[in-house]
């Protein structure tokens, strides 16, 4: 998973086919819980370029995005929003899979 460095990569990377942007933090015991299972989900979903993002580093982006819970994804098509799993409740690697599912079939 790549790493959110800066707001020029964001835009960037926003820009391109498919972007899964994972908005987490150190401290969120929530975002812990699915760190075991999210490699699996990346290796599931390759067509996928999956980009964690700092929420505290990037609190500007997520205010402009309102995502306000973590942790929370945000998926991009060429420059477009395709979806959003943005909530402030713990996810299950089912729950993900399903949001990711949904968005291959649109």
């Amino acid at each position: 998973m790549l790493t959110l460095i800066s707001d020029d990569q964001f835009t960037s990377l926003k820009n391109e086919p498919n972007t899964m942007f994972l908005f987490s933090a150190e401290w969120c015991p929530d975002c812990r819980f699915i760190e075991p299972f999210v490699p699996s989900i990346e290796e599931q979903f390759q067509n996928w370029t999956f980009v964690y993002v700092d929420r505290d580093q990037f609190i500007h982006i997520c205010a402009e995005y309102d995502i306000f819970g973590i942790p929370s994804f945000l998926a991009f098509k060429n420059g477009d929003e395709a979806g959003r799993f943005v909530s402030k409740n713990r996810k299950s690697k089912e729950e993900i899979e399903a949001f990711i599912k949904e968005l291959e079939n649109n």
